[in-house]
């Protein structure tokens, strides 16, 4: 039943925020059009449910030889491989928004774990790979609230390739909680607090809600091999 009612809720919430962001799309495909490399959107192949790969939709924000250049994968904060228009879609979250149409296809649910491309998904143990697309994965979801501002974390690091490694098996662990925690609530004040971090960004309200997550000292308790 709960699949189902998620299922019904992925596309009634999708479909109003289609509706009531209509003009924000608008003027960013505009944008879009005449700046930049003139591209709207951006095609990535992710792992997604039960680890079938799919194309995930967004804003483009970086030059379209980005994979290529500095980083690779990573995106750092301040990264001059992203465009200035796309650095306003990337910092209001605007740039997610065309996953819309991917909640519509199936691909992906309102909430539930970031999808990965295959070189962020490798880092995962093996037992956690098996597990964590055994729900769809979502636009938002309680790893990319808790890491909602990984971009900065990871730039702040003397070894940010090492610093993307070191956070895995905690957004893993995250992800693994939600599966145990699943319910329409959850998903509800996740979408809540995401939204309420966009305007808070500062904010550490999830962890007043959500008392159980596991700790970010679980981290710091693993071994990482550096890059």
């Amino acid at each position: 039943m709960y699949k189902f009612l998620k299922r019904l809720t992925d596309i009634l919430i999708a479909g109003l925020a289609l509706i009531i962001l209509s003009p924000v799309l608008i003027i960013a495909i505009l944008f879009l059009l005449f700046t930049g490399e003139h591209e709207v959107f951006y095609y990535q192949k992710r792992i997604g449910y039960k680890n079938k790969s799919f194309y995930i939709w967004k804003f483009a924000t970086m030059l379209k030889n980005s994979p290529q250049i500095g980083t690779g994968h990573i995106t750092l904060r301040n990264d001059p491989r992203v465009t200035w228009f796309g650095k306003i879609l990337r910092i209001t979250k605007i740039n997610e928004l065309p996953q819309i149409i991917n909640v519509f296809k199936g691909d992906m649910s309102i909430v539930g774990p970031r999808p990965l491309m295959n070189s962020g998904f490798i880092l995962y143990t093996e037992e956690i790979q098996n597990k964590i697309y055994n729900v769809r994965p979502g636009i938002t979801g309680i790893g990319s609230l808790i890491f909602r501002d990984e971009e900065k974390l990871i730039s702040a690091s003397d070894n940010p390739v090492a610093m993307y490694k070191t956070i895995s098996p905690f957004k893993g662990a995250l992800e693994m909680w939600y599966q145990k925690n699943a319910s329409l609530y959850t998903d509800f004040m996740i979408i809540f607090l995401t939204a309420w971090s966009i305007l808070f960004p500062d904010n550490t309200l999830q962890n007043k809600v959500f008392k159980d997550l596991p700790a970010k000292e679980f981290v710091t308790s693993l071994h990482v091999t550096q890059a």
